[in-house]
């Protein structure tokens, strides 16, 4: 009997051209400018070649709006699983009162629904912004997952860079104070496990770093190192995949927009690494690690991941009155 193969869960954060403007303090983004109409045909065609159905995080005032709406259709037609990725897309997310967190999700699953005709039953929170109240309402809400974590060191160096390529207000720079989080983020376990709740227990899947050095491995870092050698970001990606298979870690990978366009597309956001890259030797990196994680790993939706992390058991538990309290797991 041949061995079973190891699975992973892959995700796409459909973050628009306006949210990323918005994030960097970029003047026009309030005119809510998109690129769906772009990126999504595109991420459909690669993710079918592989015969793939992934997670894709969508923002509620995407969804809101009706130009938008033939894009964000055809990706539940595909079979893609719908989750929500907050209404404003604000990643200082943590900031809001409670009942500014329940409506913020709220707005954006009717709006997701409205749009795609699926109930997202997964959240991720922008730029991986959580809150003892966001776990709250989406245990309420019946929500069966989160996956906002990113279990790494190097957040407070990515904010750094961000900083330095924009012209943020002081009130601007103090909402992103811990945008991509703090270096103690580095700490949170990287395998899934539960929220305990009142309403009903809540999973987190976190976006997977690399076990030990908790270094990032999902698809803009591996795009951004192909910038210099596209022979070390194959190399780089075999070896965190080859770790997690030693670890017995199922990882959970991360998609964003701008790993399907480059700068010969989208000018405005031009301060973005890898975005020197052109559109075409994106898509042809891109497709190369497509194959090495097609080689290796049965890729799911993170739904189907949590499905099977369920059934099998034995999660560690914490409770939402500890979401800035990490141990290392």
């Amino acid at each position: 009997m041949s061995e079973r193969r190891p699975v992973c869960s892959l995700s796409l954060d459909l973050d628009n051209l306006w949210s990323y403007m918005k994030t960097h303090g970029d003047s026009g983004w309030e005119s809510l400018p998109t690129y769906l109409d772009l990126v999504v045909p595109r991420a459909l065609e690669v993710l079918q070649r592989y015969g793939w159905t992934i997670t894709f995080f969508i923002v509620g005032q995407d969804a809101a709006l009706e130009k938008n709406h033939d894009a964000l259709a055809s990706i539940a037609a595909a079979g893609h699983e719908i989750g929500n990725h907050s209404f404003h897309h604000e990643p200082w997310l943590h900031l809001y009162t409670e009942e500014q967190t329940e409506d913020e999700i709220e707005r954006a699953e009717h709006a997701i629904e409205s749009a795609t005709g699926e109930r997202p039953r997964g959240f991720r929170g922008p730029g991986y912004s959580l809150s003892e109240a966001t776990i709250d309402v989406l245990a309420r809400r019946g929500y069966e997952y989160d996956a906002s974590t990113l279990p790494t060191f190097l957040g407070p160096l990515a904010r750094a860079y961000y900083f330095q390529t924009s012209d943020l207000s002081d009130k601007e720079r103090d909402q992103r104070k811990i945008l991509f989080g703090e270096f103690k983020d580095g700490l949170r376990p990287i395998r899934p496990y539960l929220w305990e709740h009142r309403h009903a227990n809540l999973l987190e899947i976190p976006v997977t770093t690399l076990p030990v050095l908790r270094v990032p491995f999902h698809f803009s870092y591996l795009l951004y190192l192909g910038t210099y050698s596209t022979s070390l970001a194959r190399l780089y990606f075999r070896s965190a995949l080859a770790l997690c298979r030693m670890a017995r870690v199922e990882p959970s990978l991360l998609l964003h927009p701008l790993d399907f366009v480059g700068g010969d597309d989208v000018s405005e956001l031009e301060f973005f690494p890898a975005m020197k890259t052109s559109s075409a030797q994106k898509t042809e990196l891109l497709s190369s690690l497509f194959g090495i994680l097609d080689h290796r790993f049965d890729v799911l939706k993170i739904r189907s991941h949590s499905d099977r992390l369920l059934q099998n058991g034995s999660l560690l538990q914490k409770t939402p009155s500890r979401v800035r309290d990490f141990d290392s797991q």
